[in-house]
């Protein structure tokens, strides 16, 4: 019996050594941080507690959920997207952005700017239903994989960030993903791979109208921009879609920056974080110069606004989730 109960215990030391949150996060200032952080404000009677109502997180997704080099993943569904079209547009092979996406000649697509980009979104997004879009969004992201690491796009989802999605949200918190990539476009797949459903996702937005089309009421897409949800307009998205300003912050680059700063700047303790792209070998290294993914301004100010700078290299001791784990579900 004395056996018995001896193996009991030390199986059940043994699930809890296994289920220690934050795993994939190395030991050190930053991990302690949001330790510290989420104790203060989910303990009752203290001076720093938040009721969980008002425990918002919100988190970028480029960059800081998953990959976003070499370059950003709904950018490489545009570009499937108009090559799968082509042969129904010959007229495209000698038209801008069109011409270069066909041609590979990234420079030229960059050149053509948000005119380029209008016209790329009203071609690949736009005249459908938002069903249909949703099921061509959810098609191509079960099957496309990532030009470097082979791996499904949602496998390249960070194994780090999975872990502190599921911190907050066992301790009250609501996690909200705000990013300037298109809410439609991410809503098929985030519950599944970050527990997020679709109505925590804040993003850029297509013009929508409603029809009855053969009796059946739908939304159509149209082709042009409603909303961005990028820079400033990071904190009109969280209080058009939320209503409360969030109490912890969480991106990578300069289109981060007001989402931190509106966060930060809040009463009550506050925590801003930003990752920083600094590990090649297991991922990318990128900042100041980076075409994707800019991050200069956050690099200067973050010491003097209070953001900790989370390190790819020295904080995270895994960068991707194992093959077929949870959040790494095709």
């Amino acid at each position: 019996m004395l056996r018995l109960i001896t193996l009991l215990v030390a199986m059940t030391f043994s699930t809890i050594a296994s289920a220690e949150p934050l795993a994939s996060w190395a030991d050190g200032p930053t991990k302690t941080a949001i330790t510290a952080f989420v104790t203060a404000v989910t303990t009752e009677n203290s001076p720093n507690f938040v009721p969980p109502p008002e425990r918002i997180a919100v988190f970028d997704n480029d960059g800081t959920l998953w990959v976003e080099q070499p370059m950003y993943t709904q950018l490489a569904f545009i570009i499937d997207r108009v090559k799968a079209l082509a042969p129904e547009h010959p007229e495209w092979k000698d038209e801008q952005p069109f011409k270069a996406v066909l041609a590979g000649d990234l420079e030229a697509l960059q050149a053509s700017g948000m005119d380029g980009v209008t016209k790329l979104l009203a071609a690949t997004h736009a005249n459908m239903t938002t069903e249909e879009f949703e099921r061509i969004a959810g098609d191509w992201i079960a099957s496309a994989r990532h030009p470097r690491f082979e791996r499904l796009y949602t496998q390249v989802v960070y194994q780090p960030m999975l872990e502190l999605l599921d911190y907050l949200r066992a301790n009250g918190f609501k996690t909200f993903i705000v990013s300037g990539g298109g809410s439609d476009f991410m809503r098929p797949w985030t519950e599944r791979v970050y527990g997020i459903p679709p109505e925590q996702v804040v993003g850029s937005q297509i013009a929508m109208r409603y029809e009855v089309q053969n009796g059946t009421p739908v939304l159509m897409r149209k082709p042009e921009i409603a909303f961005i949800d990028d820079k400033a307009g990071k904190p009109v998205g969280i209080q058009r879609h939320i209503g409360r300003r969030p109490i912890l912050a969480f991106g990578n680059s300069d289109g981060d920056y007001q989402m931190l700063d509106w966060t930060t700047a809040g009463a009550g303790k506050r925590l801003g974080l930003i990752l920083h792209h600094d590990d090649s070998e297991r991922e990318y290294a990128y900042d100041r110069e980076s075409h994707v993914g800019r991050l200069d301004k956050g690099l200067d100010d973050a010491a003097s606004k209070g953001w900790i700078l989370v390190s790819m290299k020295r904080d995270w001791s895994q960068v991707f989730p194992a093959i077929g784990t949870t959040g790494a579900q095709p």
